[in-house]
């Protein structure tokens, strides 16, 4: 096999799923220079992945696509993005819709400055893709594997080889992100062990073609996702969803764990959960287990993992993709920081710091929390057994199920580079809120001139001044000249849609979380500027 002389990077990204490519966009758009490492050529046209929630939208504007993602998707403009929960069967006189999963869609679009979305996410890799193909620091290596990793002081190097040849190429970087996947290569080599609950249950994901299908579920209103309660399932979900409106459909069930695609009867699982027969012609059947795997460290030296790679979990919710497009949007910044010269090692740590409690409280309170709900609900009521007790007790689950849980709100209080509250902890509890609170994600307002406080924002940190004294709004510029922090000033006035900050002055990190806030400058403003960049 041949290798080839090293070649030099910044950055070594490994893993051009949606995650890593994120992560080449946020990088490139800093001019940080870049590998992108991605084993297949083309996306895979299997369609997981398919909720963008209001916050990933939000990303998506400032990678520059979010029009171009809205215009990739299949369902027409402004199809309900909901769901159906049905008892036993999708013909069941007992069903409720939902309009919202957690932390997206209509109840919650005032805090973001996007609405959400729904697409394949094949569809938003491909936008993606060609967006980063645009950034002359980014250099995508599709049809290459990464076989290992190493590291010591000086940098990083992952050696590659071409998947369907001999040759073989060693590359080198100051750091190395590993976004391949659940069973990640990096995180392997790296030794980092992960831990979480493990269902034991096998599960089968099944892409199938029906219009009888379609046809079918008209009795109900229009929504993306159809849900299936069963006792006997014990809490797990019989799950269609469409990937268009019209014919395609994928589906997710639980299935005896020795199930293969050929010793099992597909159609009769699905018209099973449906409720009723009807044709259908399957163009994919695939097997996953139900499992919550959270890994016990984000980074090693120079090393991070993201995505999958330190977190994965059943698609219970939608929060996989996004809770890596949050990763990336958390990591980027700061390592282009580290590499400008304006961030410290302790903000590379509070990567990890940040981002893991998220996943910790999303896998156990949303998802295996969620299942435990579902089970202990059919385990106390039930239609055969006393049907006036179960129908009240459906009555009132249709009634809160959208607020039946805390709201989803992720949020890095605890973290050592926000001022956060002293008694504050990184994690998804709290409630929404348009203050400017630190460790908290910024809710858009309008400004005195009209525009959004997102399309003033800054790409590095901004200084949101809201009527704030010359003098206070000085301290912190002269701060941030000095320690060669990149800063933009927005300055308005404390009315209006902008009051609802509640506050004078407002610092606001470049992934739009706020880092500190209060009426006048600190005492000594380069100390908090130190602190948020990990000096």
């Amino acid at each position: 096999m041949s290798v080839q002389t090293s070649e030099r990077y910044q950055v070594i990204v490994v893993g051009g799923g949606p995650v890593g490519v994120a992560l080449a966009l946020e990088l490139g758009r800093r001019g940080v220079r870049c590998a992108l490492i991605e084993r297949h050529q083309t996306p895979q046209r299997i369609p997981k992945g398919q909720n963008l929630t209001n916050r990933s939208m939000e990303l998506m504007y400032f990678w520059g696509i979010d029009e171009e993602v809205r215009a990739a998707r299949l369902l027409p403009d402004g199809y309900p993005i909901g769901g159906v929960t049905a008892y036993d069967n999708l013909m069941s006189p007992y069903w409720y819709t939902y309009n919202d999963a957690p932390g997206r869609g209509a109840s919650v679009a005032s805090y973001f400055f996007r609405r959400n979305e729904r697409l394949p996410q094949y569809l938003t890799e491909e936008v993606m893709r060609r967006r980063v193909s645009g950034f002359p620091d980014v250099t995508c290596l599709f049809g290459w594997s990464a076989e290992s990793v190493e590291q010591d002081e000086g940098g990083a190097r992952v050696t590659i080889v071409k998947t369907d040849g001999d040759e073989k190429r060693v590359l080198e970087a100051e750091y190395v992100v590993g976004c391949d996947g659940a069973r990640s290569t990096i995180r392997e080599e790296l030794g980092i062990d992960r831990g979480g609950e493990d269902f034991d249950q096998r599960m089968v994901l099944a892409v199938f073609r029906s219009r009888e299908l379609h046809e079918g579920l008209k009795r109900f209103p229009e929504r993306t996702t159809y849900r299936v309660l069963r006792p006997e399932l014990k809490g797990y979900w019989q799950f269609f969803g469409r990937v268009d409106v019209g014919e395609g459909w994928f589906f997710h069930a639980p299935v005896p764990r020795d199930t293969t695609p050929e010793n099992y009867d597909f159609q009769g699982l699905v018209q099973s959960a449906a409720g009723f027969d009807f044709p259908c012609e399957f163009d994919h059947v695939g097997f996953w287990d139900l499992r919550i795997a959270v890994a016990s460290h984000y980074r090693r030296g120079r090393v991070f993992i993201a995505g999958d790679a330190a977190h994965s979990h059943p698609p219970y919710g939608g929060f996989g993709l996004n809770s890596g497009l949050e990763d990336v949007a958390n990591l980027g910044w700061k390592l282009a920081a580290a590499l400008q010269g304006w961030g410290g090692d302790r903000l590379l740590d509070s990567y990890g710091e940040e981002r893991r409690p998220i996943f910790v409280e999303t896998g156990e309170t949303m998802i295996a929390g969620g299942i435990e709900f579902d089970r202990a609900f059919l385990d106390r009521y039930s239609p055969a057994r006393d049907q006036r007790e179960f129908e009240q007790a459906w009555q009132e689950l249709a009634t809160t199920s959208g607020q039946r849980r805390e709201a989803y709100v992720p949020n890095y209080e605890g973290s050592s580079v926000v001022f956060g509250p002293p008694d504050g902890v990184s994690g998804i509890r709290g409630e929404h809120s348009y203050a400017a609170r630190p460790g908290h994600h910024l809710a858009p307002r309008s400004l005195g001139s009209g525009v959004s406080s997102y399309e003033a924002l800054g790409r590095d940190f901004t200084l949101l001044a809201l009527g704030a004294d010359d003098a206070d709004v000085s301290r912190f510029e002269e701060a941030a000249r000095a320690l060669g922090i990149p800063l933009k000033t927005v300055r308005d006035a404390l009315q209006g849609e902008a009051a609802a900050y509640g506050s004078r002055l407002a610092l606001v990190r470049p992934d739009q979380h706020v880092a500190w806030r209060g009426d006048g400058a600190p005492g000594d403003a380069e100390v908090v500027l130190r602190r948020v960049v990990g000096g």
